[in-house]
């Protein structure tokens, strides 16, 4: 698989685009106005203690409150008494807490406590934020006051892991664990060592600093979003990255001479006048990627809807029809829905759970067979999902991790006409809400001439194709009605404004 990675760096938004084979299969952006938190380090203050959830909410300085759960509270970091930083027990490498504590045993309001963020605010959420605090390096993940030591379940030679771990087992230091990661395979130990020693001086400097602020503060600030890109994705199975800023690409060398210089080659300052995203064909994946249809090869197509709970993800065959049986037909269709589906949700980003309709097989292996493709392109992500059995209705329930918000998110705000259903009233029913809103103004006031103000689609409907119902409307309530246009007014709004008064005497207004 031939694999990029361009990136469009410009002052106010950063866009990075991994390509496989050619195709879009992730975005991330950053804007200016609201960078990242997956990865920052905060000192906090608990504001409230929840017994009956087990959690609390940690007060971190951002517009809402972190939320953590009891089961990321292994390791509390900061004391009570005066906010300092506590080098706490450790025995067998793990910090000595009673299993199954409850919450209220572990924290108590007004606690100071530092905690890392693992999931972005999302919609009306917070962040959520664990209290088990983990520092990744090029090679190495420190994770402070634990003397566990773990290797990547990619790096599948067993030699390899056993080095690994040896080399781990030898450098870790006192109060802390190793998570070695995938990029390390086959790095010698000097890197290794030198890659330990930069998340060791970036702790320390973590921690002075908790010291020395008061809660609520950050503390330590995760990499940006091309920096932090370099350091986890960029690796030998990338073929190659393209950087359109002078800035990023000496960002991106000076990084890459430290951890990985045998990887400065691969990298491309992109100097063409023609924007690099349309120079790959990015934008026009961008704009599918936020349309509710998807076509994908023989002409079947997914519709993917969103609710409040879930993602509806529904399969249908289009125009293609198969050459022999419908079976095979369902089968090819819920085969290449599969494949667009899995980078659909790695593209746009969908997390939680997600609910995909198949077109009905008759056979168990079919069904099996569209699972295992599922899940075949699910293992290429860098996000974790699980992904259950096939029922017999032909839907499929699986989970994605959620870390930050979609891309659907990211891009759009919910349109202020229909908030968020979808759908409009059709211009009849608006034009007979109208009529009830006139009918119930004459029944009550003495107006004799009344002004209908409407959105120009509206008032074209009403004048040019619905002249009759007006003067019916006229007729019927013994009142003169004029009708005006207003650009400023929603398709679904209106006003009925006495003439004489100047008064307005009923209305429809959205929001």
């Amino acid at each position: 698989m031939y694999k990029e990675i361009v990136i469009n760096d410009t002052p106010g938004e950063t866009r990075i685009a991994i390509l496989e084979d050619h195709q879009l299969v992730e975005l991330l952006v950053e804007r200016g106005e609201g960078g990242r938190m997956v990865g920052d380090i905060y000192k906090g203050v608990v504001g409230a203690v929840l017994p009956g959830m087990q959690a609390a909410f940690v007060d971190i300085g951002s517009e809402k409150s972190a939320f953590l759960h009891v089961s990321d509270m292994r390791d509390l970091v900061l004391e009570t008494t005066n906010g300092s930083v506590d080098q706490l027990e450790v025995e067998d490498g793990q910090r000595v807490v009673p299993p199954n504590a409850p919450i209220q045993d572990l924290l108590e309001k007004g606690q100071d406590v530092l905690v890392q963020v693992t999931k972005e605010p999302i919609g009306t959420k917070g962040p959520r934020v664990t209290s088990q605090i983990s520092t990744p390096g090029r090679f190495l993940v420190l994770v402070p006051f634990s003397g566990a030591v773990g290797v990547s379940r990619k790096i599948e030679d067993p030699k390899e892991r056993e080095r690994l771990k040896e080399i781990s087992r030898e450098i870790r230091p006192p109060w802390g664990g190793l998570i070695v990661r995938t990029a390390a395979q086959g790095v010698s130990k000097r890197q290794i060592k030198r890659d330990l020693k930069y998340l060791v001086k970036s702790w320390k400097k973590t921690t002075g600093t908790a010291e020395k602020k008061r809660a609520p503060a950050l503390v330590h600030s995760e990499m940006g979003l091309t920096a932090g890109l370099v350091r986890d994705v960029f690796t030998s199975d990338v073929d190659r990255l393209v950087v359109d800023s002078r800035r990023g690409y000496r960002e991106i060398g000076g990084y890459l001479r430290m951890v990985a210089p045998d990887l400065r080659g691969r990298v491309e300052y992109y100097k063409d006048s023609t924007p690099v995203f349309d120079a790959y064909e990015i934008e026009g994946e961008i704009e599918k990627s936020l349309r509710r249809k998807v076509y994908f090869k023989k002409g079947g197509y997914v519709v993917i809807d969103h609710t409040e709970a879930l993602t509806a993800v529904d399969v249908n065959t289009g125009r293609y029809t198969g050459k022999k049986d419908q079976e095979e037909t369902i089968l090819k269709t819920n085969l290449g829905a599969a494949r667009e589906i899995g980078r659909q949700l790695r593209l746009r980003d969908i997390g939680g759970i997600i609910v995909i309709d198949f077109i009905d097989m008759a056979t168990e292996g079919n069904r099996q067979k569209v699972v295992q493709e599922l899940k075949k392109v699910l293992a290429r992500d860098r996000a974790r999902s699980k992904v259950l059995p096939i029922t017999e209705l032909g839907l499929v329930q699986m989970t994605r991790q959620r870390v930050r918000p979609s891309l659907l998110h990211q891009y759009t705000d919910e349109c202020s006409c229909c908030e968020g259903t979808g759908k409009v009233l059709s211009l009849d029913s608006i034009m007979f809400l109208i009529e009830r809103a006139v009918r119930r103004v004459a029944s009550s006031r003495r107006e004799k001439k009344l002004k209908l103000v409407v959105s120009p689609e509206m008032a074209v409907h009403v004048v040019g194709e619905e002249e009759g119902w007006l003067r019916m409307l006229e007729k019927d309530t013994r009142r003169g009605i004029e009708v005006t246009d207003d650009r400023d007014l929603g398709r679904e709004e209106f006003r009925v404004v006495g003439v004489r008064s100047g008064k307005e005497l009923a209305s429809e207004k959205q929001g």
